[in-house]
C-alpha cells in the first residue's frame, strides 16, 4: 500500500491528463464491446429485454446460406481488392519518387480519393459511373461497344466495388513514397555501377528494404477491407445484391441488427469478425518473419 501511495502521489498529475482518453476508452470502447459480447449469446430486439440463447446464435449463423454467401463476397473482395489496391500504390510511389516537377501537387491529387473514397457520394458517383446508362458505357459507345448495368449484374457488381477499393490507393502510396525517400541512395549508385539495371535495382534494393512498409500497407489494407461497409451499402442500395453478389458481411451484419432487429445475431456476427481479423493479422505477423528482410 505505501508503494501504491507513493505512486499515485508521484503520477496523479499524468493520470488526471489522461482521465478524459481513460473515460472515453470505457465508455465508448471496453462497455459497448463487453456489452455486445454479452448480446451475442441473447436474443435481443432493441424493445424487449435481453434472453440468455446461449450458442444458438452461432449455431443458427453457420447454418445461415446467406450468412457464408456474405464470407464468400467479403473474402473475394480482401484477396482481390487488397493486393490490387497495394500494387498500383507501388507503382504510383515509385514514379513519384523519381523526381519529378511538381511532387507535392501529384501527391495531393492522388490522395484526396483515399479522403473521399468511403463516403456516401462516391458510391453514388460509382452508380452514376458504371449503370445502364452510365459514364463507362456512354465511353464504350464512341468506340462502337455496347456496355451493360455493371452494378446490376452478379457477374461484375463486385467487381465494381474492387475498382473503388484500388482507386483508394493515396494513404498506402504515401506511406510507400515516405519508406522509399528513406533508402540510402549509395546503394543505388553502387549498383548502378555494378551493371544493375533498374529492374535488378528494385528486386535487389528497393524491395527488401521496402518490407517493412509493404507489410505495415498490408496489415492496415487487409483490416480496412474486411470493415468495408459504405461503399456496398450505396452501391447496391443496401440490399447487397445481385443475388447477393456485393453482400459484404459488414452488410449483412447491418441488415441483421438494423432492419431485422436481430442484434444477438449481429452481436455473434461481429465478434466472429474481431476474432477472424485477429487471426488474420496474426498469421500475417507469423508470416512476416519469412519476407520482412529489413528489420532495424
Amino acid at each position: 500500500m505505501p508503494a501504491l501511495k507513493a505512486f499515485w502521489k508521484n503520477n496523479w498529475v499524468g493520470y488526471l491528463f489522461l482521465s478524459p482518453w481513460l473515460i472515453g476508452l470505457i465508455s465508448l470502447t471496453a462497455f459497448p464491446m463487453g456489452f455486445s459480447l454479452y448480446l451475442a449469446f441473447t436474443e435481443y430486439d432493441l424493445l424487449t429485454p435481453p434472453q440468455w440463447i446461449g450458442l444458438q446464435n452461432f449455431t443458427e449463423m453457420f447454418a445461415d446460406r446467406k450468412y457464408w454467401a456474405s464470407v464468400s463476397v467479403t473474402l473475394q473482395y480482401v484477396f482481390l481488392g487488397v493486393p490490387l489496391a497495394l500494387s498500383f500504390a507501388l507503382a504510383v510511389a515509385l514514379l513519384l519518387n523519381r523526381g519529378i516537377r511538381g511532387l507535392r501537387v501529384y501527391r495531393a491529387i492522388y490522395y484526396i480519393p483515399s479522403l473521399f473514397g468511403g463516403s456516401v457520394a462516391i458510391g453514388l458517383l460509382w452508380r452514376q459511373i458504371f449503370g445502364g446508362d452510365g459514364l463507362l458505357n456512354n465511353f464504350l459507345a464512341q468506340f462502337g461497344i455496347e456496355g451493360k448495368n455493371w452494378i446490376a449484374s452478379p457477374d461484375t457488381a463486385l467487381y465494381t466495388l474492387v475498382v473503388l477499393a484500388v482507386w483508394q490507393f493515396g494513404s498506402s502510396m504515401v506511406i510507400f513514397l515516405a519508406g522509399l525517400k528513406q533508402i540510402p541512395t549509395d546503394l543505388y549508385e553502387s549498383s548502378r555501377i555494378d551493371g544493375a539495371s533498374r529492374w535488378r535495382q528494385f528486386r535487389s534494393v528497393t524491395f527488401p528494404l521496402l518490407t517493412p512498409i509493404i507489410f505495415f500497407n498490408l496489415v492496415m489494407q487487409v483490416i480496412h477491407a474486411f470493415q468495408a461497409f459504405t461503399s456496398a451499402y450505396v452501391v447496391s442500395g443496401g440490399t447487397g445484391g445481385p443475388l447477393n453478389s456485393t453482400l459484404f458481411y459488414t452488410l449483412y451484419l447491418y441488415q441483421k441488427g438494423f432492419a431485422q432487429f436481430s442484434m444477438g445475431y449481429a452481436s455473434a456476427m461481429a465478434w466472429v469478425l474481431l476474432l477472424a481479423i485477429a487471426t488474420v493479422t496474426g498469421l500475417l505477423f507469423l508470416s512476416s518473419r519469412k519476407w520482412v528482410f529489413y528489420q532495424e
